[in-house]
Parts: C-alpha cells; sequence; structure tokens
C-alpha cells in the first residue's frame, strides 16, 4: 500500500484495486467483529460477569469515551494518511474482539471494551470521511445504501453460523470472538496488501473545524447520538433481561435485521436520492418517536415479546436511514472540511454518549419504560430540527433560515 494513486487515475485501475471495492471490503470487514461482538454481548455479560443494568450502562459510556474523543483524529492524520490509519484500526478492533471472553469480569472488560471501541470509532469516523471524498455526490446516496446492504451480508452470514452452531456444536463465547475477530483481520490484512493509497483531489485540513454554517448538523448530530444510546445499550439487554432471550435467540433477531437490511438498504438510498434528505429524515424521527413510545408500552401496559421483537426490528430499520444525514453534510459542506469535520461530528454524536448510559442504567432500575419515553422525547426534537432542512441544501443554504446564496468559499 505504498504506491500512492490519485482518485482521478483510479477508474484506470482494475475493479479489484479501486476505491469502492476497498470501501466494501472495509464495510464487511468492520461489523463481523463489532456486530458479533454486540450479539453475544449481554448474554456474555449476564452470564460470565453477572451484569446488572447499572454494570451495562457504564461498560458502555466507557464503550463510548473513544467516541467522544474521535476529535483526536484529527491530531494522527497529522502522521498518517486516513487510508492508513481506516486499516489500523480496523486492526485493533479485531485483536480486542477476538481477546473478549478472556476477560470475564467488570474490570477486564473494561479494559478490553475501551479498546476494541478505540479501534471501532476511529475507523468510523475516518471511513465517512473517506465514504464522502471518494463517492461522487450524485450517486452517493445509493452507493451508500449498497454499502450498509453489503456490510449486513456479511454479518448475516456471521449471524447464521452462530444461530446453526451454537447449541448444535456447543460453541463457546471465546471460540466466537476469536474466529470473528480473526476474520476481520484476515480482511484488513488482504486491504493493506492489494490497494494502493488514494489521493484525494481536494486536500483535507488538519486542524479543527467548527463553522457556525453547520450548526444544524452538529445539533442532529448531538440528537442522534444521545438517541441512538438508549437504542444500543437498553433494547437488546431488555430482550434478554425481560423476555429471557437466549444467545441464538438475540442473533435470529438480528439476523432478521440484518435480512431487512440487505433488502431494504439500497432502497432507502434511493429514497434519499429521490425525495432528498429534509422529508426522508422526518419520517425516519416521526417513526421513532412511536417506536420508543411503544418500547415504553411494552412496561407500561405489559405487552408481550411478538410486540417487542417486531419493534426492534422497525426500530433497526429506522436508524439506517441514519444515511440521510451523511448526504445532507457531503451537500453543505466544503471539500476540504469533510475529514475534519467528520471528527468533530463524531465527537458531537457522542457527547451524551458519554454520560446517558450509566445515568440511565440507574433509572433504567427504577422505571425501564421512562428511559424509553425519554427516548421518544428526543426523537421528537429530532423531528423539531429536521424541519429547518432546506429541501434541496448547500453551501450557503444549509437551513430554512439561510438565504439562498451562490456557495460561498469556505471561512
Amino acid at each position: 500500500m505504498t504506491r500512492i494513486v490519485p482518485l482521478g487515475q483510479a477508474r484506470e485501475l482494475p475493479l479489484w484495486r479501486r476505491p469502492v471495492t476497498l470501501l466494501f471490503l472495509m464495510a464487511i470487514a468492520m461489523p463481523l467483529s463489532f456486530a458479533t461482538w454486540s450479539a453475544l454481548l449481554n448474554n456474555f455479560v449476564i452470564e460470565a460477569a453477572q451484569f446488572d443494568g447499572s454494570d451495562i450502562g457504564w461498560l458502555h459510556t466507557v464503550r463510548e469515551i473513544p467516541g467522544f474523543l474521535a476529535i483526536g483524529v484529527i491530531l494522527v492524520l497529522l502522521l498518517m494518511r486516513e487510508q492508513v490509519l481506516a486499516l489500523l484500526a480496523l486492526t485493533l478492533l479485531g485483536v480486542a474482539t477476538a481477546l473478549t471472553a478472556w476477560f470475564p469480569s467488570m474490570g477486564g472488560l473494561l479494559i478490553v471494551t475501551l479498546l476494541s471501541s478505540i479501534g471501532f470509532h476511529y475507523y468510523e469516523t475516518v471511513n465517512q470521511s473517506l465514504q464522502l471524498q471518494w463517492l461522487p455526490k450524485d450517486r452517493a446516496p445509493q452507493m451508500l445504501g449498497w454499502l450498509l446492504a453489503a456490510a449486513s451480508g456479511a454479518t448475516l452470514i456471521a449471524y447464521v453460523a452462530i444461530v446453526m452452531t451454537w447449541e448444535a456444536f456447543d460453541l463457546s463465547y471465546n471460540f466466537v470472538y476469536m474466529v470473528s475477530g480473526g476474520l476481520t483481520l484476515v480482511i484488513t490484512l488482504y486491504c493493506a496488501l492489494a490497494f494502493p493509497q488514494f489521493e484525494s483531489p481536494n486536500p483535507q485540513r488538519k486542524s479543527f473545524v467548527l463553522r457556525r454554517r453547520y450548526w444544524l448538523y452538529y445539533a442532529l448530530q448531538f440528537m442522534s447520538g444521545a438517541r441512538r444510546q438508549i437504542f444500543v445499550v437498553f433494547a437488546g439487554f431488555m430482550m434478554v433481561e425481560r423476555f429471557g432471550f437466549a444467545v441464538h435467540e438475540v442473533t435470529a433477531l438480528y439476523l432478521i435485521n440484518l435480512c431487512a437490511n440487505m433488502a431494504l438498504a439500497p432502497m432507502l438510498g434511493k429514497a434519499v436520492h429521490r425525495f432528498g434528505e429534509r422529508r426522508v429524515l422526518l419520517f425516519e424521527y416521526a417513526g421513532l418517536v412511536l417506536v420508543f413510545l411503544a418500547y415504553g408500552g411494552l412496561y407500561w401496559f405489559h405487552w408481550g415479546v411478538v410486540l417487542a421483537s417486531v419493534l426492534y426490528v422497525i426500530d433497526h430499520i429506522f436508524f439506517a436511514l441514519a444515511l440521510a444525514l451523511k448526504t445532507y453534510f457531503q451537500k453543505i459542506a466544503d471539500p476540504g472540511d469533510i475529514a475534519p469535520t467528520a471528527a468533530v461530528a463524531f465527537t458531537i454524536n457522542h457527547i451524551a454518549a458519554v454520560f446517558l448510559p450509566f445515568a440511565l442504567g440507574y433509572l433504567w432500575m427504577i422505571s425501564p419504560g421512562a428511559v424509553f419515553g425519554l427516548a421518544a422525547g428526543m426523537a421528537l426534537v429530532s423531528l423539531s430540527l429536521a424541519l429547518m432542512i432546506p429541501r434541496h441544501p448547500s453551501p450557503g443554504y444549509e437551513t430554512i433560515f439561510s438565504p439562498r446564496l451562490p456557495p460561498q468559499p469556505a471561512e
């Protein structure tokens, strides 16, 4: 990966060495570790470390600290290219995932989770930047949909393997974590050896970028991070704690999510292209308000496991529409702002993630329904913010309150 190829010349390379192929391979490598870790986590921490709601909240708080510190990516990029950092981050994620079951205690899990989270969050930050730089604006929504479908397909294979073999072969947590982390490492090594380094035509600023005209994007990122924490931390935990789901049952539920994503993600990308970011995000946030209120109803009205499972799948599908937030930023951003703003936005996205999991962990022990009621309120705030997105956003026309001017130079 020492050869440098300008992005404009990459189309002359064979298909298996082009930037879009690298994006697809990385999209496959990451969830093999992260999604497997997530699928087994709730059962593993309850069985091996006797976690309660407070413990899982603290674990996810530690997991989100690297996301809050994602702004440090800007400093790392002074030393290496984004492409190199993405592969190094994937390597750390794979190694940490492989070693997870070696530390079945609160202290051990906090350390290994922190390491895997550094890999995951730094990869996600850089990957988002690479996607927006390497994908043309007119094709970005559709390609992001296909990338999401590819990631779902890779995870589907992993989950099918777990469902089919977990009980049949009496698999251990250690074996599954080692295999999933190892596969991520194999794909990452191939990416490092097979692809040249691609040079974007728009050099990225290696400095802190916080622009007033991006304020709506920042606000939407903050609310997205706060709202998503409740889903990531407590929705899956609920399925195990309240309804007694076993490993293969949780994984089967994830399989349904993956199949839905594989089928719908390309169509969701087309929907963003056809209807625009404003309408798609309004649909997402309105749907999430209803979903989170229904989650609360599981506790307030003692609704059953079938409805809980249906809500979990619908919830997951709605979150896939978040790709519209990426393309909204791509349309309003100065080309040189993409990398530093991706880091800043990732940090903003994780501000609430640092304190919400442990704080809501205590609330969960008192009233789980109140946790989901709070999430519905957050989705309602996001809905209000999305109303401020223009039908056709562009530089200088970032919100409905901005005068529609020709594109302005960077501040």
